[in-house]
């Protein structure tokens, strides 16, 4: 008996992605998950400004929903010092990426030593190593700063974009032209799916893969994202980044 694993990408960010991963490891097939690293929220940021880094805590997050170890591990990994001023709350898993990101200079040397310690299968991928701010320019062309501005701007956001040209990891183009099946992650569509696609040399990969291209869409709107929206609006938005008709 011949068994293929199929080869699975699939881009998102932090809470959707992981709740995808949890589920889709306990299957036989090989997967990549493409992780944003524009996250500027609470100990994400602080390590950010800190040490001058993308961010730390979605890569982390996707990391222990693929671990294997138990559960002792995945506690102690997810505490946080909550009593100390020093260390502000910050996650064991996120202070280790940070140190192993100081040791090693970047995600693709750091990001296989947490994963051996934390026994996952497959690969988690940055989709950039860059140090890049997320920035939605709204209907009137104001500029919102950040992702957690982004969600709380109160006006309609007609674009997202970066604010600077970023660079995709390359070990991401090479995962695309492998892949047997694209998935887009449920998650934050603005600021955790839409920040993978508009870097044009992940968008001319896609574009140019054969593999089927698929979206899980969320069950609910986000309020500041995307209210009021159909699932037909989530494609759609999808489809303006990626070329029309791209979403199988």
């Amino acid at each position: 008996l011949v068994v293929i694993m199929k080869k699975i990408i699939i881009f998102g960010g932090g809470s959707g992605l992981s709740q995808m991963l949890k589920g889709l490891k306990l299957f036989p097939i090989d997967i990549t998950a493409v992780v944003s690293v524009s996250d500027n929220g609470g100990s994400t940021l602080r390590l950010r400004k800190d040490f001058k880094i993308p961010a730390v805590g979605d890569i982390s997050k996707v990391l222990m929903a693929m671990s294997n170890t138990d559960q002792d591990i995945v506690n102690l990994m997810n505490y946080r010092f909550k009593q100390s001023k020093s260390l502000g709350n910050h996650s064991i898993k996120n202070l280790l990426l940070t140190a192993l990101l100081e040791q090693k200079g970047d995600f693709a040397n750091a990001i296989p030593v947490l994963s051996k310690l934390l026994d996952i299968e497959g690969k988690v991928l940055p989709i950039t190593e860059d140090n890049a701010e997320l920035i939605g320019i709204t209907c009137d062309g104001k500029r919102i700063y950040g992702e957690t501005g982004i969600t709380k701007c109160q006006k309609r956001i007609a674009k997202i974009t970066y604010d600077k040209e970023v660079k995709v990891n390359p070990e991401v183009l090479k995962e695309i032209k492998e892949a047997d099946l694209i998935i887009f992650s449920s998650g934050s569509l603005l600021t955790s799916i839409i920040p993978n696609i508009i870097i044009e040399d992940v968008v001319k990969a896609i574009k140019e893969s054969k593999a089927p291209k698929l979206y899980i869409c969320n069950l609910v709107t986000q309020p500041g994202e995307t209210d009021d929206f159909k699932v037909s609006d989530h494609v759609k938005l999808l489809n303006e980044y990626l070329g029309e008709g791209t979403i199988n």
